[in-house]
């Protein structure tokens, strides 16, 4: 999943920011986080439902985002999220790290892994 900042301001990269995110991942349990990395205006995510059935993938990001902007650090960044998100549905556990290795950027601080997701 890829999710933009409004305008591709690049706002994510901080501490705080990133922070926020994360937090607001884990409120929203209805699906898991795997890993994930926070670029400056864009941030990249695995995810897979935490029950069945299934919060829709659109409703899940529109709860999380709205959790992290009123939430968020800076009120001058406001509008936060460009209203929608790329999806890919991976069907293979090689597709994961592969995948992962494509968008995750070396020596970068605001990346991780919040849970092991299942395959």
């Amino acid at each position: 999943l890829t999710v933009c900042s409004k305008d591709r301001k690049s706002i994510f990269a901080f501490a705080d920011s990133a922070a926020v995110i994360v937090d607001a991942w884990q409120k929203a349990g209805l699906w898991l986080v795997g890993r994930y990395v926070i670029m400056p205006d864009h941030v990249h995510l695995f995810c897979t439902p935490n029950m069945f059935p299934m919060t829709p993938l659109k409703q899940w990001v529109k709860y999380w985002k709205s959790l992290a902007s009123l939430r968020w650090p800076r009120p001058k960044d406001h509008p936060i999220w460009q209203r929608d998100s790329w999806d890919t549905q991976l069907r293979r556990h090689e597709s994961y790290n592969s995948k992962w290795e494509y968008v995750i950027p070396n020596d970068w601080p605001f990346q991780g892994e919040l849970n092991i997701l299942p395959w």
